[in-house]
């Protein structure tokens, strides 16, 4: 059997998927391994280096039960993974502790620290990237002044991905989009030095891993990988873009011919612009979001992101998942995602309002407060639990729109991927509040494919992304969805109040913080 398979691992933050594509972008099988994590108080986020690289063996494994003969098959391994956070390895490339990942908080007042500084506008021009306490720069410098231990013993700070890709192939290595909003300028496509010098990092500045870019380069699988994973040694593999550039591409960010926004309705919500490097705007006024290279040359995207997206229906359904429990009736999480578009169109739109700031970590778009919490405006006695989730889902709506608006315009038409935008009540609350046309990508597993579509350039299946998106992307899209333009009247007037109301709590989240640190 020839060569016709390339597989994407998508190292998510609680889920590793490997994905095998044929060589047209059809998804042919998926093997996916549960990948925990620990919170802990302080705000501590973390995760096992090991039984990360662990589970994504094991799902390559689990892949090659699904396929036969796949390790003959395959092209080429792309693998990408949760962005942001701080996964540190020594020398021999033993792990040191846990990582921390994104969702870790204990870095947010040194972040806000650095935020304040002078010299912080100049990093962020450079960037294009608000400074928060998920970025491996504020978890550095947070880790020298508590923890300096860990970073003596550690010769290299990576990401997840980059993590998996040292064991996958022996290489120190981290993608252009990472190495660029973290310690870097998207201008140049390379490191700053005046970046870098802005953490003051000294002698650990020799953490910071080279840049590997996946869409010119690749290393072969190495022979202790191929024993782990079952694969053939010498298998092409490459290191992806982070997994919300690959999601972007996967899911239609890019679109050569259509200026069009893309948002990711995952465990946070992201909200992405695609454009020529040359033609971003940057929001110096606010100073957050991010500006992520594109694995295409002179194209970054410009996105703002919530600290939390799903995460707040995943709350709130938590709560009717108690009440059922205690009752002595248990309810399956899966039954109560199929209620939603009931209690959609059982309620009324607008009749509360809800910041869906629910993380530990805060917000980080289009502001950036790590004291930021959530809450129901509003409430009367007459609503009901069906009130709760919609308000919800608004809340995701509003926040999505403030982060375009934070960009500059809402675009007309906003392409959704992730889970959640499968439900239809809640792609008409996204097109109401965005006051857009919706058009939800049929593409199961966004992230992987945009990781496969890089090694599909990378190892010369297509001779550009431009080629491989005709294939693997514009026949997935749905048609447009316009927005009811009743829902986009009461929306667009019960906007403001949504950021009045945070404006007006922003004083508030700090005393209960200070109140909470005494």
């Amino acid at each position: 059997m020839s060569k016709d398979l390339i597989i994407g691992i998508d190292a998510g933050t609680s889920v590793i998927k490997s994905i095998a594509f044929d060589l047209t972008g059809k998804q042919i099988a998926t093997a996916a391994v549960p990948n925990r994590y620990t919170t802990a108080e302080g705000g501590a986020a973390t995760q096992p280096l090991d039984q990360t690289w662990d589970d994504c063996a094991q799902s390559l494994r689990q892949l090659a039960d699904n396929l036969p003969d796949l390790a003959n098959r395959v092209v080429a391994v792309a693998v990408t993974g949760q962005g942001d956070g701080t996964w540190l390895a020594d020398k021999d490339a033993n792990p040191v502790g846990d990582a921390w990942l994104w969702l870790d908080a204990r870095a947010g007042a040194t972040a806000e620290a650095l935020r304040q500084r002078s010299d912080d506008i100049a990093r962020f021009e450079r960037t294009g990237t608000g400074l928060n306490p998920c970025q491996q720069g504020a978890q550095l410098t947070d880790m020298m002044a508590h923890c300096p231990e860990k970073l003596d013993q550690a010769a290299t700070a990576f990401h997840c991905k980059d993590w998996l890709y040292l064991n996958l192939t022996g290489v120190r290595a981290t993608d252009p989009s990472e190495a660029c909003f973290t310690f870097g300028d998207y201008k140049t496509r390379d490191y700053s030095d005046e970046v870098i010098d802005f953490y003051n990092l000294g002698t650990y500045t020799s953490l910071i891993p080279p840049i590997c870019d996946g869409a010119t380069t690749h290393h072969p699988l190495s022979p202790s990988a191929a024993i782990q994973t079952g694969l053939l040694s010498g298998t092409p593999i490459v290191l992806a873009y982070v997994d919300v550039v690959c999601c972007a591409l996967g899911a239609g960010a890019y679109d050569p011919n259509t200026a069009v926004g893309c948002t990711i309705v995952g465990t946070t919500g992201v909200h992405i612009r695609v454009k020529q490097s040359t033609d971003i705007d940057l929001n110096t006024n606010l100073q957050s979001g991010y500006v992520m290279l594109m694995p295409i040359d002179g194209v970054a995207a410009q996105l703002q992101t919530n600290m939390a997206g799903t995460l707040n229906i995943d709350w709130v359904l938590g709560l009717a998942e108690q009440v059922a429990e205690s009752l002595g009736a248990p309810t399956e999480k899966s039954r109560l995602l199929t209620l939603i578009d009931g209690w959609i169109a059982s309620t009324q739109p607008a009749s509360l309002l809800y910041h869906p700031y629910i993380s530990d970590a805060g917000e980080r778009g289009p502001f950036i407060d790590h004291t930021a919490r959530s809450s129901f405006i509003g409430l009367n006695s007459n609503h009901s639990f069906g009130d709760l989730v919609r308000g919800t889902i608004e809340g995701l709506g509003f926040a999505a729109r403030d982060c375009y608006s934070a960009m500059g315009q809402v675009p007309r038409e906003v392409r959704l991927t992730g889970g959640a935008a499968r439900s239809q009540g809640l792609r008409d609350v996204l097109a109401g509040t965005l006051g857009a046309s919706v058009r939800q990508s049929t593409r199961e597993e966004a992230g992987a494919a945009g990781a496969a579509m890089i090694a599909a350039v990378s190892v010369g299946v297509y001779d550009s992304m431009e080629q491989c998106l005709s294939e693997w992307v514009s026949p997935l899209l749905g048609e447009q969805e316009p927005p009811a333009s009743q829902l986009v009247d009461i929306y667009t007037a019960h906007f403001p109040n949504y950021v009045a109301a945070r404006e007006a709590l922003h004083p508030i989240w700090h005393a209960l913080a200070d109140r909470k640190d005494t």
